[in-house]
């Protein structure tokens, strides 16, 4: 009783504070300017509003609208050729769509609408008040004003028709995508150019850019747009508003002037109240009224709302059940029927303490961003928030459910989770050495092989930690588990470098007994696929499909750790495990420097990723067998057939 008589309290107090200080002082408007419109093919209905769809407050000259202030569209052209253009900052952004179900909109610079080689200008700048990115983001990066960098040409723009935007100076330009984002901070640093252009664009874009060439044909990837989100109002009076099927009012100045409600009424505070809305013959009375008279009537009206809320207080758990999403719904299911083999479940007030309130940000992905925090004993961890997914939380029930069935070295060990409303969270511990990503990839020729560069022993001995890893999660634990998805970047390293099996949200659990595997369409990191994930004509999926990505990774150490080993390989436009194959003997004394030790390793670790990529599952072997070729002698090891071989 006490928490309802506190709720009450609050139910009252907000109604008295909103209409209290209700700065709109009209009685009624011009219910025209909430109707909804078009511009062009694109329906034009609130939060969004026409330029022209104002009113001004004759008493005190206040323009307002029927819609949230940065959501202003202005329409462009005549007749079939009208353009809806919104504004971002001091820029103009062509609207292709707005999709009101899912409150998401898509459009493109106009800048960029104009010829192959458009000219970018600007960044994107908005308000998060409104607006944000969604899942699908992803970017270009422009360089403009830079001094020639011979070591990035292949990123230089140098088509017919393009101009740097003004200010930039003299120079070239350079255009780099989020993945090469790493490679654009080492080689082309801020200082070398005059100018940083950062370009939202959708991630389709650039998925299907395989067959675009960039950086010329860059102006394909721009013109498809990038997708924004937009915010339903959670601040009151607006949300209490739309709550009763108003529609906010806004000045031009972001202030919330009032409730716009049906029959061209104003509702104080809201549209259950617009009833007793100030009428033309008592509006100078209404103004006159004193404040305790107005707490007196906002009281009286409450009265059967609070009647209203104490029933669905008798009926809270039926009822907020019923609010909740399908997915959250699904994963809280998911949860109570194994309750017991889950680790602690935080509350997301503990994770932003456990993270400070996420100060110390590590890494940002597909999935989210990860964080840095610590427990109360002082053990370090990292936080990964996840992105509100748009499916039926499989990935998140694939996590928690994989990694905690698991107990292993080279697997991740995750300490907690949270899930509270749309806030989700999954707690590992913090593995100081980052991803296998940042040291096996670094670029020798630079004078990066110091404390950054990791040697052949060190790789060999992450590479069988990484098998070991495997062949647990195949054989080893109660339940089978195929990870889908094995690649440097989701192999982390803990302080003595040793490996840990990471990012599990792909993962399929299986029954032992279990060979082939059934998926709803292809999953993993292009490059890492084994062929029958994306296609049934290679055959069936199964674990095997995980020792296909493992192979291609060990091979992809090897190269990446002697540049010149892809330098050869490209200049004889060969498949790189092709070219590998055919100079196997001579890579592997050029790579060990006559070291007989290193040779050995430097063999075993190419002959094995060979096998691991075979184009028939069957001829490849289990992982297993894999540790097993690892930890046995090279003598014993021989070439798989090279027609087997896929690029």
């Amino acid at each position: 009783m006490a928490h309802l008589l506190l709720l009450l309290a609050l139910f009252i107090g907000v109604h008295v504070s909103a209409s209290d200080g209700f700065p709109l002082s009209l009685t009624a408007y011009n219910e025209s300017m909430c109707l909804e419109s078009k511009c062009g093919s694109v329906d034009i209905k609130y939060p969004f509003y026409l330029s022209n769809a104002t009113e001004r407050n004759p008493e005190d000259y206040t323009t307002y609208s029927c819609g949230y202030t940065d959501l202003k569209i202005f329409c462009h052209g005549d007749g079939d050729t009208k353009t809806p253009i919104l504004r971002l900052g001091e820029a103009n952004y062509t609207i292709r769509n707005i999709f009101y179900d899912n409150r998401s909109i898509t459009l493109v610079d106009t800048d960029a609408l104009s010829g192959k080689c458009p000219s970018v200008r600007h960044n994107v700048t908005m308000d998060p008040e409104w607006l944000n990115y969604t899942d699908s983001l992803d970017s270009l990066k422009f360089f403009f004003g830079c001094a020639p960098r011979p070591d990035v040409e292949d990123h230089q723009i140098d088509c017919k028709g393009f101009s740097p935007p003004a200010g930039s100076g003299n120079g070239v330009s350079f255009v780099f995508t989020s993945e090469e984002d790493k490679l654009s901070r080492e080689n082309l640093l801020a200082e070398h150019c005059n100018k940083i252009v950062f370009v939202p664009v959708h991630e389709d874009g650039l998925m299907r850019s395989g067959s675009v060439r960039l950086p010329l044909d860059y102006g394909a990837v721009v013109k498809e747009g990038f997708e924004l989100a937009w915010k339903q109002s959670t601040q009151q009076p607006c949300h209490a508003c739309e709550q009763s099927y108003g529609r906010c009012a806004y000045s031009e100045s972001k202030e919330y002037l009032g409730c716009l409600c049906s029959g061209g009424k104003i509702g104080v505070p809201d549209c259950y109240n617009s009833g007793n809305s100030r009428t033309g013959s008592t509006a100078s009375a209404s103004r006159a009224h004193s404040k305790n008279k107005r707490k007196i009537y906002i009281i009286a009206s409450t009265i059967p709302l609070v009647f209203l809320l104490f029933a669905l207080l008798l009926g809270s758990k039926k009822y907020l059940s019923r609010k909740k999403s399908k997915e959250t719904i699904r994963i809280e299911s998911f949860l109570q029927k194994n309750g017991t083999i889950y680790p602690k479940r935080y509350t997301y007030t503990e994770v932003k303490r456990l993270t400070k309130s996420f100060t110390e940000k590590l890494g940002q992905g597909g999935f989210g961003a990860v964080y840095r925090g610590g427990l109360s004993d002082g053990r370090q961890i990292a936080v990964k928030m996840l992105k509100s997914y748009k499916t039926d939380g499989e990935d998140f029930i694939n996590e928690v459910a994989s990694i905690s069935k698991t107990s292993h070295v080279n697997v991740v060990t995750l300490l907690g989770f949270c899930l509270e409303g749309s806030k989700r969270a999954l707690i590992y511990d913090y593995m100081p050495n980052g991803s296998l990503e940042k040291y096996a990839f670094k670029d020798n020729s630079k004078g990066e092989d110091s404390q950054n560069t990791l040697g052949w022993e060190k790789l060999f001995d992450i590479a069988v930690g990484i098998a070991r890893g495997l062949e647990y999660l195949h054989r080893g634990c109660n339940t089978r588990i195929v990870h889908f998805d094995i690649k440097p970047h989701n192999i982390l390293l803990d302080q003595n470098f040793c490996p840990k099996i990471s990012d599990f949200g792909l993962a399929k659990l299986c029954l032992n007994k279990e060979s082939a595997i059934s998926i709803g369409g292809a999953r993993g990191t292009i490059g890492y696929i084994a062929p029958e994930v994306f296609s049934k004509q290679f055959g069936a999926v199964s674990s095997k499909s995980d020792v296909y990505s493992y192979g291609m990774m060990v091979l992809e150490m090897v190269g990446a750790r002697d540049k010149n080993i892809y330098a050869s390989s490209a200049s004889s436009s060969q498949y790189f495990p092709q070219w590998i194959y055919e100079h196997l003997d001579e890579y592997c004394v050029g790579a060990s420097e006559i070291d007989g030790e290193i040779t050995e390793i430097v063999r075993k670790m190419i002959v094995v990723g060979l096998w691991c990529i075979q184009l028939s599952a069957t001829n490849r072997p289990t992982m297993t067998r894999v540790v097993e070729m690892l930890e046995g002698n090279t003598s014993d090891l021989e070439l798989p057939p090279k027609v087997l071989l896929i690029s």
